[in-house]
């Protein structure tokens, strides 16, 4: 069954995050993706993540097509203006591609072109409500196509330390499921009993929620994160229990594949970031038991 029809029948959905190579050479790219064929249900290509020069999210939503798997590419305002973005989209569509998720995109000052420029000619509203015109037939200049694209759009959830930027994330989740999103990607999850307490109100957006899996690749990843990203809900116990374990990279991955678990019976899907460690996604599933 496709990404679509299982979202639509309200079954839980596996998303997993693949970057694209840094050159041509897409054989890691390839090789990891055929590991996890027919376990997950979708695989998201970032585009150009942490301000990072890589081959596109569409070039790279392109290649899991030929590989015979659904691809949900990243698609943000960042780096190119409304008549390349429109333009990508209708590409997209025309070469077998048709799930979106729409991101702000990373600040490239921390990324390795630290002197390039972003664009931004649109916000993420905006680029949602260019997305639904294009699938009415008409661009952002009024004019009608010549056919019209198809796609199954998300969003991103931004984080939140605080109830104030809690409400203030969930207000804007809101906005761009008006304008247009499907599904809501949230943010990462450590303390499956701290996302519990806000699952109520998230699930008042009416849109399907896949919450972020984050795998932690060390003690220290884990203790810069909880020292600074306020919010992130990463304790001390979790912590020590990573320092504790006699195999720390098999515990971070056992970890990553029991937050899966636990999630699968409160929403509708998660979404499995490893940052470079794909190759440890069959790991993860197996511990989560997919």
């Amino acid at each position: 069954m496709s990404f679509q029809k299982r979202l639509n029948a309200g079954e839980f959905v596996v998303l997993a995050e693949m970057d694209t190579p840094k050159g041509v050479d897409i054989s890691e790219l390839v090789a990891n993706a055929r590991r996890i064929k027919g376990r997950v249900d979708a695989v998201v290509i970032p585009d150009m993540a942490n301000g990072v020069m890589r081959m596109s999210s569409l070039g790279g939503g392109v290649v899991m097509h030929q590989q015979g798997m659904e691809a949900i590419i990243h698609i943000c305002p960042r780096d190119r203006n409304r008549l390349s973005l429109q333009g990508d989209l209708l590409t997209a569509h025309v070469l077998g591609l048709q799930h979106l998720l729409v991101v702000d995109g990373d600040d490239m000052s921390l990324g390795d072109h630290i002197d390039a420029k972003p664009v931004n000619d649109l916000d993420t509203l905006g680029l949602l409500a260019a997305v639904r015109g294009l699938q009415e037939g008409v661009d952002l200049a009024g004019i009608d196509l010549r056919g019209a694209p198809a796609f199954l759009t998300g969003c991103a959830m931004g984080s939140w330390a605080n109830d104030a930027e809690f409400e203030a994330q969930l207000e804007k989740a809101k906005a761009k499921i008006k304008a247009g999103a499907r599904y809501v990607v949230c943010p990462p999850v450590f303390d499956v009993e701290k996302f519990s307490s806000r699952l109520r109100r998230l699930k008042e957006l009416g849109a399907p929620l896949a919450p972020t899996v984050f795998l932690l690749k060390s003690v220290g990843v884990a203790r810069y994160m909880a020292v600074n990203m306020p919010g992130t809900g990463i304790s001390d116990d979790l912590i020590k229990r990573i320092r504790s374990a006699p195999d720390r990279v098999a515990e971070c991955l056992r970890i990553a594949g029991e937050t899966v678990a636990a999630l699968k019976g409160m929403v509708q899907g998660v979404y499995i970031q490893t940052l470079g460690w794909e190759n440890r996604l069959p790991a993860i599933l197996d511990h989560a038991g997919l």
